[in-house]
């Protein structure tokens, strides 16, 4: 009986591992996507020669809202 007991445990540590690596996951997901939309907001503000940044402003935000969505999207459809 001992012996069924320390599987449950080990697959209780496993679950709570995986739940952190998936919400570390799903931070990293989000992170890329906002070093994306920096990124190309500045080049193209270095293309357009613009003195304001409108594109990084812009991308930015635009990216951090597909990101967001992309990773509420994958935490909910991991939970079901």
């Amino acid at each position: 009986m001992a012996e069924s007991k320390k599987p449950q445990k080990s697959k209780k540590k496993i679950s709570r591992y995986n739940t952190a690596l998936r919400y570390s996951g799903l931070a990293f997901q989000l992170a890329f996507f906002i070093v994306i939309g920096v990124l190309l907001g500045r080049w193209l503000d270095e293309k357009m020669a613009n003195d304001t940044p409108y594109m990084t402003a812009l991308l930015s935000v635009l990216f951090l809202i597909l990101g967001l969505y992309t990773s509420l999207k994958d935490l909910f459809r991991n939970d079901q």
